[in-house]
């Protein structure tokens, strides 16, 4: 395995603990939570201590918590995998409520819905979430492959694996155990068996407008019961589901959200894409480049800002519409091809929504402008999108 790889999300943690105090890290099993916050504690301003509840010892130190946690006021707790023990959240707003500093707290957690719905009500106003993802492209500087980025997506050991065929294995095996065990963690009821069906339907489907009733006929259930089911896969951060923009508009607008697989490893991995060559000459190519950029956009997106797709009857379309305030500002194509060309769609949609601002992502290396105001962008430079070129 190769040298750590810094998070861009460290300066952003540290800063939160010195004014928070409790911080939780969510986002989907095996991304880093615990390797980021191991590497921080040099930096905490406090002693810490961190304990793994699916630690049996660790755990049993919390028999009696206000008893074991008040002797540690002093220091900033790390409690990993806190969804397994939510009656801890209580405990946790009393302590912090009778001795209120920064940095108490830094909880990691698998994603689960119970896991934000209890910490966001019982400690409300004491809490600040982060989301970490798999590696983002800003943050592998010393790692300039995108290719192997974009094959292999971003859990660490995935991309870092020393050969394509051990990434693959490690994929396999992740998909193998969200489905086994951490999906009915979560409280997913469905079978392993009918959440394999689901990921692949959600991965053969990626970039297209959601189809619910198609996806409940190929799987002989209810519409409703899929919708359920994609609730515990967005939860655990597994999916994207892109909402349109409508607001204000007469035209007649395509209204279902479109469906992303959010690691494009565990996309190709669930399509049988095994290889970059594999990748090249499939059908679903396309799908994946957009899939791949709109998460790195997503990392980047500023507090004002909104991200949908638009879309109408008559077949208008646009990938990305980044709104400020409801309103839009940003249009966005994305486009695999080293001589992209805004379609007449694309116009269409920049009169009907009014935007000031106008891209196309590619895989090219300089930005460019084409005419009539669109500037092409590669990943190096998306945070033009949001400012002006440096």
């Amino acid at each position: 395995m190769e040298n750590y790889i810094p998070r861009t999300a460290t300066e952003k943690i540290l800063s939160w603990a010195s004014f928070f105090p409790a911080i939780a890290l969510v986002g989907p099993r095996q991304v880093g939570k615990t390797s980021l916050v191991q590497k921080i504690q040099a930096f905490i301003s406090k002693p810490s201590i961190y304990l793994d509840l699916e630690n049996p010892a660790d755990l049993a130190k919390l028999d009696q918590p206000s008893l074991f946690l008040d002797s540690y006021a002093e220091y900033t707790v790390i409690l990993d995998e806190i969804q397994k023990v939510p009656h801890l959240f209580p405990v946790l707003r009393g302590i912090i409520d009778r001795n209120r500093k920064p940095g108490r707290f830094i909880l990691l957690g698998s994603a689960s819905p119970d896991l934000i719905r209890d910490s966001s009500e019982t400690l409300a106003g004491r809490i600040a979430f982060y989301e970490l993802t798999p590696f983002l492209w800003k943050e592998l500087a010393g790692y300039k492959d995108m290719n192997r980025h974009w094959l292999r997506g971003g859990f660490p050991e995935s991309f870092l694996a020393p050969t394509e065929e051990l990434s693959q294995v490690w994929r396999r095996q992740f998909i193998q155990t969200y489905l086994e065990r951490d999906l009915p963690q979560l409280g997913l009821s469905a079978s392993p068996e009918l959440s394999y069906r689901l990921w692949r339907i959600c991965a053969h489907s990626a970039g297209s407008v959601l189809n619910m009733e198609r996806m409940a006929t190929s799987l002989g259930i209810h519409a409703t019961t899929v919708k359920r089911y994609l609730d515990f896969f967005e939860s655990a951060y597994l999916i994207r589901r892109l909402l349109p923009y409508f607001t204000n508009l007469k035209k007649r607008l395509v209204k279902a959200p479109k469906i992303y697989i959010r690691d494009t490893g565990v996309l190709h991995q669930l399509l049988g894409i095994s290889s970059f060559f594999d990748l090249s000459g499939h059908s679903m190519i396309g799908a994946s480049w957009e899939s791949y950029i709109i998460e790195q956009i997503a990392s980047i997106l500023p507090d004002w800002a909104g991200m949908y797709y638009y879309r109408t009857h008559t077949g208008v379309e646009a990938d990305l519409v980044i709104t400020r305030g409801d309103q839009p500002e940003i249009l966005i194509e994305i486009k695999y091809s080293s001589t992209p060309k805004p379609g007449k769609g694309f116009f269409i949609a920049r009169d009907d929504l009014k935007t000031t601002r106008h891209f196309i992502i590619s895989p090219v290396n300089l930005p460019f402008s084409l005419n009539e105001g669109v500037r092409v962008l590669g990943l190096d430079h998306l945070n033009e999108i949001f400012h002006a070129p440096q």
